[in-house]
């Protein structure tokens, strides 16, 4: 922990002054003596305090509850957490299946740092680490979930290194009593950009219905929603200039003359069309049960089925021939005088089907209270077609058709808890098994699938094995210390490659079996100085091994038709971090300042390195970089009648300094901050009360301009960056009855256009009808 000392010193000794000077925060009104908790673990928890929260809070913790969730628009689960502390979600539009979490120094393309549950049972898509292994958030529906609690970083021993960033815990209601609900919501944005000028326009049901008989043991709920919607494109294709210029007119008549284009000074060259704006179109169904065994015991279990379609065959070309007028879709033009290539279009579709099933059992045996749960995630169907180019893609010509075969996970988990005196000791073990395999065909009519021929694929393994033991230890009524370790297991296997030789024969390259063993230690101290001043301190290291897509499971280049051999590596190094973590908190009679401070040390940090290449496609691949390593301060105030009756404030605002320290492939990156971690980030929301049943509340997001690369050169707000965001939020609720709602909102009031890569939404309108018995 020696990074810590020297600097870090005077940021801890910031936060503990701040501590001591905190009334200046609040107005002279707050006097009033304010009541202990009744439990040291709960001293310290941003948020709602109506339900315990269902993570152990070691390290900043919030925990969001109904209350909080109706000042949100809530086009999706993931929007339910847009206020949350340090804190962003990479959602690009209404229905995107790749909204990667990102907290404090995990960014957006480091999806495998943050562990998230739904009612215990592991949604992680841990079989990559990228932006297009989210988490599978529409397992449930926003108007299904009872509460968000949100844990940053690994200082918990009950949970593997993929919590090196943080845990979201999801929870619904259980079939406690018979009741229904229903949410209907319109969803409106215009969007105007290059040429682009038109509204897309989506909208959901969502509904439920719970049977539970009184005395009965047994309590269902069966759920279903349909989601339809069009997002914006989410790339822009620009020209790619000739590098040699041709100076012959033979050469030069082969070029077409175009007008068309858009010139940005942001961007290289001019961007001449765009992908297809994204028709999304989901389905999702879900039965959970509830059954007491007696005796204590208790069963559990969720079943889940999610169907998704996106369609993405209106791409637009904004060039025109000179000559004819007609458009032109590709090839080689001249704009401007100057001679490019117009490339990098297509046309596709995909069609997945996907599950989740698990089930849960816990009560007491011999003074033990026992917990354990087996669930697992599959997706038994996964199609993705797409053309060639522009032209194939209209005329229903050759292209390419992708086919997982049944990727998934198992997950088990269980713990035994008692007390014994002064001490609460818990032991666990997890173990998990990730499966990945993909083929590429090459296919005469994209459309159709026809005539399929082997081009490559690829698979592969690992599986996780893991013990914990934690022990509370009640110093007195007042302080708790936590110690804790755990140990893993970790091996990847059954890797491998699939293509073609020369003789365009199939050939196979398979990849040695890999294993490794970690240990991690974690410490957590808790305590009230006083019944207004509580502090924690937390140290804790973290190994999270790498995953099956970033070890075996490459990128698909759609122009050179091949699988990139740089975007995975199998001799990747597992990352291990080293994480502190400081809170004082300061209650008043009517609002509570948190002040944290934290400090991260990775080594072998796992990165992708990301970009868009010179048709306009994304492209990555993975490395280790040696060591880097992030600290920063974060201030959250929470409020009740703030300046005046009826105001509530909810705000925070962090700064955080990420470098790379050592990167011997090239020595440029080290110094330079991080990619996709802004400096500052704050989140807030303001709601008033006019009445009852009237309420209204702005929100804000805010993040400051971060790099784009490893070395710092690229930055910019334009797409293929990743820019600041500056957006604020209205919503309007007005409760028709105790059981019917009604609610207006506007998202990006002032219709800030920012980037993660691709264009996030402009203005976008909510209209939601909810009822609920």
């Amino acid at each position: 922990m020696g990074m810590f000392i020297t600097k870090r010193n005077a940021l801890l000794a910031t936060l503990l002054a701040g501590a001591s000077a905190l009334p200046l925060w609040a107005y002279a009104a707050e006097t009033a003596e304010v009541p202990a908790e009744d439990k040291v673990e709960n001293i310290i928890v941003v948020g709602q305090k109506n339900t315990p929260i269902t993570v152990k809070p070691r390290g900043l913790s919030v925990s969001l509850g109904r209350e909080e969730f109706e000042k949100v628009n809530a086009l999706n689960v993931e929007d339910l957490m847009k206020y949350t502390p340090n804190f962003f979600v990479r959602k690009r539009f209404a229905g995107d299946d790749n909204a990667v979490v990102a907290m404090r120094g995990a960014n957006t393309v480091q999806s495998a740092r943050t562990i998230v549950l739904v009612d215990g049972f592991l949604v992680s898509n841990f079989l990559g680490n990228r932006f297009d292994f989210p988490p599978k958030w529409n397992v449930v529906g926003p108007s299904e979930i009872r509460q968000f609690d949100i844990v940053y970083g690994p200082y918990s021993a009950r949970y593997n290194g993929n919590s090196m960033g943080g845990v979201v815990s999801i929870t619904t209601d259980e079939p406690k009593a018979s009741g229904g609900y229903a949410t209907v919501q319109k969803m409106i944005m215009p969007f105007k950009e290059y040429g682009f000028d038109e509204t897309f326009e989506g909208y959901s049901f969502e509904g439920g219905l719970t049977w539970k008989p009184e005395g009965s043991r047994l309590g269902l709920r069966a759920s279903y929603r349909h989601f339809e919607n069009v997002g914006q494109s989410m790339t822009y294709n620009l020209l790619s200039r000739v590098a040699t210029q041709p100076t012959s007119a033979s050469v030069q008549a082969t070029y077409t003359d175009v007008t068309g284009a858009y010139v940005d000074p942001r961007l290289a060259t001019p961007v001449f069309g765009a992908q297809s704006p994204v028709d999304v179109v989901q389905d999702q169904a879900r039965l959970r049960a509830s059954y007491d065994l007696g005796a204590g015991w208790k069963a559990d279990g969720l079943l889940v089925w999610w169907k998704s379609s996106q369609d993405l065959t209106d791409a637009r070309t904004w060039l025109t021939a000179t000559a004819t007028g007609l458009p032109v879709y590709q090839g080689r033009v001249k704009f401007n005088g100057v001679y490019y290539n117009a490339t990098g279009i297509t046309h596709s579709t995909s069609e997945r089907t996907e599950y989740l099933a698990g089930g849960r059992v816990s009560g007491p045996w011999g003074g033990w209270d026992v917990r354990a749960n087996l669930s697992r995630f599959w997706i038994a169907e996964s199609d993705g077609r797409a053309s060639i180019d522009f032209l194939t893609g209209l005329s229903s010509g050759a292209g390419r058709q992708t086919l997982q075969d049944t990727p998934g996970w198992w997950a088990f988990d269980a713990s035994m808890r008692q007390a014994f005196g002064a001490h609460d000791i818990t032991f666990g073990v997890n173990q998990n098994l990730y499966k990945a395999g993909q083929t590429i065909y090459s296919v005469t009519n994209w459309r159709t699938a026809a005539n399929p021929t082997y081009n490559s694929g690829t698979f592969g393994k690992t599986s996780g094995f893991g013990v914990f033991v934690e022990d509370e230890i009640s110093l007195s009524d007042r302080t708790e210390l936590t110690l804790g370790v755990r140990a893993d297991r970790w091996r990847a296997f059954d890797g491998g490659l699939g293509g073609l030789n020369s003789a365009n024969q199939k050939v196979v390259t398979r990849y040695d079996t890999r294993s490794q063993t970690s240990v991690d230690p974690k410490l957590s101290l808790q305590t009230r100085v006083s019944d207004t001043l509580s502090l924690q301190l937390s140290l804790g290291t973290a190994t999270r091994f790498p995953t099956v897509g970033e070890l075996y499971q490459g990128t698909f280049d759609p122009v050179a038709q091949i699988i990139l051999p740089d975007s995975f590596d199998p001799n990747l190094k597992a990352e291990k971090s080293k994480d502190i973590s400081l809170i004082a908190r300061r209650k008043f009679a009517r609002s509570n300042l948190t002040l944290s401070a934290f400090g991260q040390d990775i080594d072998d940090a796992i990165f992708s390195f990301q970009g868009i290449n010179q048709y306009g496609n994304t492209v990555s691949n993975y490395k280790n970089i040696a060591r880097m390593k992030q600290y920063g301060v974060e201030a959250i105030y929470e409020a009740k009648d703030f300046l005046i009756t009826g105001l509530d404030l909810n705000g925070s605002v962090s700064w955080m300094d990420a470098k790379t320290v050592e990167n011997p492939a090239n020595r440029a990156a080290e110094g330079v901050q991080f990619p996709r971690i802004p400096r500052w980030r704050s989140n807030g929301s303001l709601t008033y009360a006019f009445t009852e049943r009237l309420k209204g509340t702005m929100g804000w997001r805010y993040a400051s301009r971060p790099n784009s690369d490893l070395f710092g050169l690229s930055r910019g707000r334009a797409f293929g960056f990743q820019s600041e965001y500056n957006t604020y939020d209205l919503k309007v609720n007005y409760a028709v009855t105790p059981r019917t709602q009604v609610s207006v909102g506007i998202d990006n009031v002032a219709n800030y256009q920012a980037y993660v890569s691709h264009p996030l939404p402009q203005r976008t309108v909510l209209i939601e009808l909810k009822y609920r018995q």
